[in-house]
C-alpha cells in the first residue's frame, strides 16, 4: 500500500519553563530599579531570552534600537502577566505587538504536506542556486499541483514541477516566493531537528532512520537495495528495502543516517503496530534527474 492520509497533524513550538520565569521574575522584585535608556538593545533581547522565553512570543531588534516583543494568541493569563512582568521594566524601549494565530516551526523533512484531499510528508529541503524546492514521492506528487503547510489549505508552500509515478516514485515541488522558512534539516518529532548536510546510496545491513507526519520517527536497517514493488497503480523499481515501519500519511517523507539524506518513502506493508516493511525511492536519482542538491 501506499501512504497518503487525510488526517491533519498539527505543529507546535518548543514550550518553555514558565513556572521557572514566574518564579525569577518574584526572585527580582526587590532588585535595584533597571535605567532602560543605559542599556543596549543587546542586553535587552538577552534579559528577554533568559526571562521571557515563553511559547508563542518572539522579538526583534529595530534600527533605532527599539525591541519589538510579539505575542501569540495563546500568550494569556499567566503567560501574558509573566511577558509583561519582564518587559515593563524596560519602558518605552519595548514595544508590545499581537499577532493573530499560533507561532510553529518551520517546515521540515517529516513533516506534514497537504494537496488535493490528502497529507502526506515532506521528504528533503532542497536547492538549485537561489531557488528552493523540496522533495516528496511521485504518487503525491500526483494528486495535486499545489501542497500546502496546513489542513485548511490557507498557507501555500508551493507548487509541482515535476511528478514520476510509477516507474518511479518522487517528485519535486517549487517553494512559493511568499513561503521562505524552509531550513536543510529532519523533523526528529523530539522537539530536535538533524541537519543534512550530503546525499548518498543506501547499503544493506545500514542503520538509518525515517521520518514521517503520521508516525514521526522509526529507525531500523536497510534489508535490500534496487528493489521493485507492484502497486496497484503500477510497478515501481530500483527502490531500497528496509524493515522500518510506516503508515498513511508517511508518503514522502525522509529516510536518512546520520546526516546523509538517503530516500523518500513510497510504500510497503504493515503498520509501526506489528513492525513492516518499508520502500524508498533513492533520494540520488531525484537530486540528479532535477539538477537539486540538499543544504
Amino acid at each position: 500500500m501506499k501512504f497518503p492520509s487525510a488526517r491533519r497533524t498539527a505543529a507546535i513550538l518548543a514550550t518553555a519553563g514558565l513556572a521557572a520565569t514566574t518564579a525569577l521574575l518574584s526572585s527580582q522584585a526587590t532588585a535595584a530599579p533597571v535605567q532602560p535608556s543605559t542599556l543596549s538593545a543587546s542586553a535587552i533581547t538577552a534579559t528577554l531570552s533568559r526571562d521571557a522565553s515563553i511559547p508563542g512570543t518572539a522579538w526583534s531588534t529595530q534600527p533605532d534600537g527599539r525591541i519589538i516583543v510579539s505575542y501569540d494568541d495563546t500568550v494569556t493569563g499567566s503567560k501574558m502577566s509573566a511577558l509583561t512582568g519582564v518587559t515593563k521594566q524596560f519602558g518605552s524601549r519595548i514595544t508590545l505587538e499581537k499577532i493573530p494565530g499560533k507561532l510553529s516551526k518551520y517546515i521540515s523533512g517529516g513533516d506534514a504536506i497537504y494537496g488535493g484531499n490528502s497529507r502526506c510528508s515532506l521528504g528533503f529541503n532542497v536547492r538549485s542556486g537561489s531557488t528552493y524546492y523540496f522533495l516528496t514521492a511521485g504518487h503525491c506528487g500526483n494528486i495535486a499541483s499545489s501542497w500546502y503547510a496546513n489542513s485548511s489549505k490557507t498557507t501555500l508552500l508551493g507548487t509541482v514541477t515535476g511528478s514520476s509515478f510509477p516507474g518511479n516514485d518522487y517528485a519535486i515541488v517549487r517553494y512559493a516566493a511568499s513561503y521562505t522558512n524552509h531550513p536543510g534539516n529532519v523533523n526528529l518529532y523530539n522537539g530536535s531537528y538533524q541537519d543534512i548536510t550530503s546525499a548518498g546510496n543506501a547499503s544493506v545491513g545500514q542503520a538509518v532512520r525515517r521520518s514521517g507526519s503520521t508516525t514521526g520517527l522509526r529507525s531500523g536497517s536497510v534489508t535490500a537495495t534496487n528493489a521493485t514493488v507492484n502497486y496497484a497503480e503500477g510497478s515501481v523499481s530500483g527502490l531500497i528495502r528496509t524493515n522500518v515501519c510506516a503508515q498513511g500519511g508517511d508518503s514522502g517523507g525522509a529516510l536518512f543516517a546520520g546526516t546523509v539524506a538517503l530516500g523518500l518513502t513510497s510504500g510497503g506493508s504493515g503498520n509501526c503496530s506489528t513492525g513492516g516493511t518499508t520502500f524508498f525511492q533513492p533520494v540520488t536519482e531525484v537530486l540528479s534527474r532535477y539538477g537539486v542538491s540538499v543544504y
